[in-house]
């Protein structure tokens, strides 16, 4: 007989909210959805979604059932993109009435008139100082205006669209944007009065408050009518003018004057210029209160990475890397020659900007930006071609569980504005910030933990290998007295090859260099997994590495092997960094991009790397400042501490190279590409 459920219940009428999936965890309450006529069963109370229209059915539906009626509304830090593309990351739930109803009491605003302990003040001051070091809004899918379109001194009118709940419930009416306007202009004569248009008002979509085109025509007046993030907007406005719009609260986050036309959340606390009066349950509080009130207490946040509850702190910081990494590329970027399957995967990893996929030049208009895959060169044949810029994209350092060449597909790419990190012939972004940034104490901190943890957890760029290895004792064993070397493999094609590797750019060759310098080790040679699976040729002489080696170890996943050796020789394989990561010794036969920094023995100078960098400085910069990481659960850019984290669930979900689908998937693969079907 199945246990019955201790976790309480709530019922609704909407479709809409019953289908919230994250609503159970962030109310943690299991939700029913019911019709008119059912019977409750063991429900603890009715939820609607605030004073819509449909709430009345809810209402009644609590009436007639004796039943308390909770309402919901979105919380206001709510996600990246509008309701419409995202589900809400945070809510509020209100047992008394709802924020934006001032003819009566809510939950809101008893929290706003509870006094707050030492510790909470803190945390409130820390909360509005994190909120405009993250710049984020309650929607933050926008770019931010152009400053040069802003005036010099202004003043911010917030238009709201006809209709808006918050206006009536706020005591605001048509007549209210009128006198807003007015007091706008009259206080502030020195300034231009900024008119902020709702775009779907201006798109003919909704109806506003203001008539755009009188608006205009009044001198001193100006219309903005973009689309944008209101961040700067609230930075540089001299105050703001509201009836009920949440910008009134986000301009008092950013210690602006706030003057209000209606009576919403935040006003009658004495903390803005209001034009009604306030009810007698609003006496004047200080600002720490509200921001307590408004985004620690009322709201609940959900983790879009974990899917559990989690607090308005960790959301903000989210949120702000979301911000962050929208905006660090153009609003449009034309990616050239991208292969259909790595179009998705491009949409990802450039979101916030409009990719426009094309396979030529000429497409391209001057003065674009153009991603392109790795090295690859800029096709001839574009009449302004001095005057596009390049961004080149590769796979980043910490990848999959999986081959790129299976086309599994990747947590973290690299995308870069300057080179690309394998090309030694240029300066790239990688080069560019380990020669110049600054590396704070708390950045190193955080690399050295990242380090200890991908040491730990044996985590490597594809994460593959048998799982039943051999025991190092055996190696070491074989090896008797003599010093281990390992000896890494490339595919011999790689575009890492031909730009970081000016001498020796063969596997044989390296076998040789190492074997010769080193007669008397234990040599161990390691082939690229690519190669091992077939999906890459095998090197010129490969064939043949057994006769420079003691060893051949294909299948040993690389973790293991460098727990086992006393030094790593590579060309330019990223497994010299990775053997950094747990304390080898390195000797480079190329220009990898964390050669030439103190860390390794280099056999090739690199005149440009003159720096010496601890190993944590080396790992906040090729780990933590340069790639950029999406995360497989909410699809939204990450952090290398996450993706880590994804990695290692991940392999605990199991990849199996000898499975036979695997071995099938292969065949085919290699089929594909032969044909030309797939692009490598």
């Amino acid at each position: 007989m199945p246990l019955r459920s201790n976790i309480s219940k709530v019922a609704t009428l909407s479709t809409g909210i019953a289908r919230l999936v994250a609503l159970p965890v962030l109310l943690g309450q299991s939700v029913s959805h019911v019709r008119a006529l059912q019977q409750p069963l063991d429900f603890q109370a009715v939820l609607c979604w605030g004073l819509r229209p449909n709430a009345s059915r809810a209402e009644a539906y609590a009436a007639k059932h004796g039943l308390p009626l909770w309402r919901l509304e979105d919380g206001f830090l709510r996600s990246v993109g509008l309701g419409s593309q995202d589900s809400p990351l945070s809510i509020v739930l209100d047992k008394q009435g709802i924020y934006y109803d001032a003819t009566r009491a809510s939950a809101l605003e008893a929290a706003i008139a509870t006094p707050l302990a030492s510790p909470q003040m803190q945390r409130a001051q820390q909360l509005m100082q994190s909120w405009r070091k993250a710049r984020v809004s309650k929607y933050n899918h926008l770019r931010d205006p152009a400053l040069s379109t802003l005036p010099r001194h202004f003043v911010l009118v917030a238009d709201q669209t006809f209709g808006d709940a918050s206006i009536r419930y706020g005591l605001g009416d048509t007549d209210s944007f009128k006198r807003m306007l007015d007091a706008a202009l009259h206080n502030h004569p020195d300034c231009t009065v900024l008119v902020k248009i709702h775009p779907d008002v201006f798109a003919g979509r909704k109806r506003g408050h203001f008539d755009v085109k009188a608006l205009a025509a009044m001198p001193r007046v100006q219309v903005l009518a973009d689309d944008v993030h209101p961040v700067a907007l609230l930075e540089h406005a001299e105050a703001v003018y509201t009836v009920t719009s949440q910008i009134g609260f986000e301009a008092l986050l950013w210690d602006k004057p706030v003057y209000t036309f209606g009576m919403p959340f935040y006003a009658g606390w004495g903390l803005t210029h209001d034009a009604l009066p306030a009810p007698a349950r609003r006496q004047p509080v200080p600002l720490e209160q509200l921001v307590h009130a408004a985004l620690v207490e009322y709201p609940r946040y959900l983790d879009p990475e974990t899917g559990q509850r989690c607090e308005v702190e960790r959301l903000v910081e989210w949120m702000g890397l979301q911000r962050r990494m929208r905006t660090r590329l153009p609003k449009q970027v034309y990616a050239l020659g991208f292969s259909r399957r790595k179009r998705p995967i491009a949409q990802r990893f450039l979101d916030g900007s409009q990719v426009v996929f094309t396979r030529h030049i000429r497409q391209v208009p001057a003065g674009a930006t153009v991603a392109l895959w790795g090295r690859n060169a800029l096709p001839q044949g574009h009449p302004d071609a001095s005057s596009l810029h390049i961004v080149r994209i590769e796979d980043g350092f910490l990848r999959s569980v999986g081959l790129g060449a299976d086309l599994v597909q990747p947590l973290s790419w690299i995308v870069d504005a300057h080179g690309i990190y394998y090309d030694a012939t240029t300066p790239s972004g990688l080069e560019l910030l380990l020669k110049h940034t600054q590396f704070t104490p708390a950045l190193c901190e955080r690399a050295a933990a990242l380090r200890a943890q991908i040491v730990q957890a044996g985590i490597t760029k594809y994460n593959t290998g048998s799982r039943q290895a051999p025991p190092l004792a055996e190696l070491r064993a074989r090896a008797g007295s003599r010093a281990v070397l390992l000896v890494i493999g490339q595919v011999e094609s790689d575009a890492a090859l031909a730009w970081g590797a000016p001498a020796t750019r063969t596997n044989i060759g390296l076998l040789q260099a190492v074997r010769n310098g080193n007669p008397d080790a234990y040599v161990i040679y390691k082939p690229h997994p690519d190669v091992q699976a077939r999906l890459r040729a095998q090197g010129q002489g490969e064939g043949s590495a057994a006769q420079y080696c003691d060893e051949v170890l294909p299948d040993v996943p690389l973790p293991r092997l460098l727990d086992g050796v006393d030094e790593v020789h590579v060309m330019t394989s990223l497994a010299g960094f990775e053997a950094l990561l747990r304390g080898r010794k390195v000797v480079t036969h190329g220009c990898p991009f964390y050669a030439g920094w103190g860390l390794t023995e280099d056999l090739l100078p690199m005149p440009r790397r003159q720096r010496p960098l601890t190993l944590d400085e080396l790992v906040a910069g090729a780990l933590i400042l340069y790639p950029t990481y999406v995360s497989q659960t909410s699809g939204r850019f990450s952090t290398p501490e996450r993706t880590l984290q994804e990695l290692i669930a991940w392999r605990a979900r199991g990849i199996s190279t000898a499975s036979r689908w695997l071995r099938v998937k292969r065949i085919l693969l290699r089929a594909a590409q032969q044909a030309g079907w797939i692009k490598r």
